[in-house]
């Protein structure tokens, strides 16, 4: 298994209960997949340095997980099409 960093910027206008679930739903493909989280941190909504889908600002979320690098892959593929998401970014460490 390999080490990961990964960042995600949500859309703002979600509510706490979409956000929690949207992010629940992501640390289950990680957990189903045999990977592990090893750090969670929130934080919270800013500003973007520039417009992202007509969106000025964004959720943080970074994570630190440990995954094999076939279900990383996978999770990236179901990162892209994920519409709540504005932007992400998934680097080995």
């Amino acid at each position: 298994m390999n080490s990961y960093y990964l960042t995600l910027v949500l859309k703002p206008n979600l509510d706490e209960k979409e956000r929690k679930s949207l992010l629940d739903s992501i640390i289950k493909k990680l957990v189903g997949a045999a990977g592990k989280v090893t750090k969670e941190d929130l934080w919270g909504v800013r500003s973007l340095a520039y417009p992202i889908k007509k969106q000025t600002s964004g959720y943080y979320a970074h994570f630190e997980i440990q995954v094999d690098p076939k279900d990383a892959k996978d999770l990236d593929k179901s990162l892209k099409v994920e519409e709540n998401i504005l932007r992400y970014l998934l680097v080995r460490e």
